[in-house]
């Protein structure tokens, strides 16, 4: 055990395992293979108050099972939780053949480990009388962290294992999160960057020596990391966009062009500023997959809008839709900026309550709405009158919002065109597109008639005279197209394809319980049709009127409820029930299904992060 100062201590293992003593108690960075335990004693340690964790890799945490033994609690980066405590999951979903994911998420743990806590980004916490704050820094995983605290007269930065040396790190595979590419390097360029920023005394890494000349150490390593991209040809603004990651559209109009999906600032005279959509903020290079630790959200240019443009207070964030790359970040902002979140009523339950919906582009958890906007009438934020249009198309729940600023008619759109010329098709049936969205959503631009349009993937785009002509005939078109190639006048569903839904989509509740789903029926036909609606389920399960009939107004819309009984057997994973559906005497099928994981009783162990069959689907049958 090395004595680094009074109360930090460091033990080599399979990493360094760093251990911060206040009395008889401990912290530990890292764990190792968990031979540390064997030596605290030696130090006067008999109670470990936590263990924390910089990032997911096997040599920082392959003894977790120890210590899950010893009761002592576990806290991981909150972008990594899932390689922990829902692990197993990963190792059957993880890509192997055919394989261009090289992130090494696969020096994973090879069994779960229960998690008592998320290291959130940018938060703080106090484990032993020692407080901690997360800074987010990237690079050597997706989900790294740095961990500050200060202790003994100094600020202690544990690095995991973003540095190892003065201008080296560890690993160079370990920052190439795709097939050829090098993310990882231009995201360690930024985090040094951040940790740079934050003055410590000494660099803590997880293998190396420590540094107690951090500034030095870091420059190095960004020179040296910056003449490898360079010499790759990747990244060649990268120190460009650091520091200049905001342009100018008007002066109150600002446009973050390093997420990406584009944010915009709307400025008051107050030194409040709006933002318009919050996604990833500041993106070196996206890994390959679509997991919680691959899409992390960032603050990183947040301090430069403070820093140039005199923002005191980032009030709230509209938000155009709901997909993940515009609303990532929003639950970061309220909890370390306090902003609140607006959305509008066409699409704020997706935010709280994204389980509900079978929909692409979905975040991970809730995001709560702490304004819910009307449709189609003025709200008022600091100088500015702002106004939420419904704007289907790309998807149907979203909006275009307008204000103006600076003299000039402004449109946020989000991404209901794209290219340079504002007026490709961006539209997706999965996002329950109906054909005739383009040509309302031209009429809608040419009510408005603004001058600038905000993209959500493009810069702005200043409005030439024959620009709303040219939508039209793009709307008329895709409508033409569509209404040629699909038998609507037999059987109209549109481009949405879609007959029925059941919700919610993905369903959690405990063994022998019932459970209320709904479902919502669409009827194709241009004449009033009855419906069959019988609930499939797992063999062995159970539901009050497993069939039911419901008639259904020409081309209109009707729901049912049903209550799902549970079985007592427990647990069970994304077990799969369905409901089949006739309409007007033809026969659609099962054409809607949903996930249900199923709890053990309480007082019983649950395990549902593992894949169990629930059995062959029984076709409908009564209690």
């Amino acid at each position: 055990m090395d004595k680094l100062s009074d109360s930090v201590y460091r033990f080599v293992d399979s990493c360094n395992v760093y251990v911060v003593r206040s009395g008889r108690e401990a912290v530990l960075i890292d764990f190792g293979c968990g031979d540390v335990l064997d030596k605290l004693p030696e130090i006067g340690v008999e109670k470990v108050s936590a263990i924390l964790v910089t990032h997911h890799h096997r040599d920082q945490v392959q003894g977790l099972p120890r210590a899950v033994e010893q009761g002592i609690p576990i806290w991981v980066p909150s972008a990594e939780q899932d390689l922990f405590a829902k692990v197993d999951e990963h190792w059957q979903s993880r890509p192997v053949a055919n394989n261009y994911n090289n992130r090494e998420d696969r020096f994973s743990l090879l069994e779960p480990v229960p998690v008592s806590g998320l290291l959130g980004d940018y938060s703080s916490w106090e484990f032993s009388g020692v407080r901690f704050t997360v800074l987010p820094t990237p690079g050597h995983t997706t989900g790294s962290l740095t961990l500050l605290a200060d202790v003994d007269g100094k600020r202690w930065a544990f690095s995991g294992d973003l540095i190892a040396a003065p201008g080296q790190v560890w690993s160079l595979a370990a920052t190439q999160w795709t097939y050829n590419g090098a993310e990882g390097v231009a995201a360690s360029i930024a985090s040094l960057i951040s940790l740079k920023g934050q003055c410590a005394d000494v660099l803590l890494p997880s293998h190396g020596e420590p540094m107690d000349q951090p500034a030095l150490a870091i420059d190095l390593l960004i020179d040296r990391l910056w003449k490898l991209l360079q010499d790759r040809g990747e990244n060649s603004r990268l120190f460009r966009f650091l520091d200049q990651p905001y342009d100018v559209v008007t002066p109150h109009l600002l446009w973050n062009r390093t997420s990406v999906a584009n944010a915009y600032v709307l400025l008051s005279e107050s030194g409040k500023a709006l933002m318009i959509d919050f996604g990833y903020d500041f993106v070196t290079g996206f890994a390959a997959g679509t997991d919680r630790a691959s899409r992390r959200p960032w603050l990183y240019t947040i301090p430069k809008l403070k820093s140039d443009f005199g923002v005191k207070e980032i009030s709230a964030v509209i938000l155009t839709h709901y997909h993940d790359d515009h609303v990532a970040g929003c639950n970061l902002l309220r909890e370390v900026e306090g902003t609140k979140v607006w959305a509008a009523e066409n699409f704020a339950t997706i935010l709280q309550f994204p389980e509900y919906y079978d929909l692409p582009c979905l975040w991970y958890d809730p995001i709560p709405v702490d304004r819910v906007l009307p449709l189609e009438q003025p709200i008022q934020w600091e100088e500015y009158t702002l106004t939420c249009y419904p704007l289907p198309g790309h998807t149907r729940y979203a909006v275009g919002i307008s204000f103006e600023v600076d003299g000039q008619r402004v449109l946020a759109v989000g991404d209901q065109y794209q290219n340079t010329n504002g007026q490709s098709w961006n539209y997706v049936y999965a996002n329950r597109f109906n054909i005739s969205d383009y040509r309302a959503s031209a009429a809608l631009y040419r009510k408005l008639s603004p001058d600038v349009i905000l993209s959500g993937h493009w810069g702005p785009y200043w409005v030439e005279p024959d620009y709303f002509d040219r939508l039209d005939a793009r709307g008329e078109a895709l409508e033409a197209h569509h209404r040629a190639l699909l038998p609507l006048d037999a059987f109209d569903l549109g481009g949405e394809d879609q007959a029925a839904t059941i919700h919610p989509y993905r369903i959690t509740a405990r063994a022998g319980q019932y459970c209320d789903i709904k479902v919502v029926v669409r009827n194709p036909f241009n004449r009033t049709v009855d419906a069959t609606i019988r609930l499939v389920t797992p063999s062995g399960w159970g539901a009050q009127q497993p069939e039911q009939r419901i008639t259904l107004d020409a081309h209109g819309t009707a729901e049912t409820a049903f209550a799902l009984k549970l079985p007592s057997t427990a647990p069970v994973r994304r077990a799969r029930i369905a409901a089949d559906i006739t309409l007007g005497g033809k026969r659609l099928g099962q054409v809607a299904e949903a996930l249900v994981n199923v709890l053990a009783p309480y007082g019983q162990p649950d395990n549902t992060s593992t894949e169990q069959p629930a059995g062959p689907l029984k076709q409908g049958f009564s209690t």
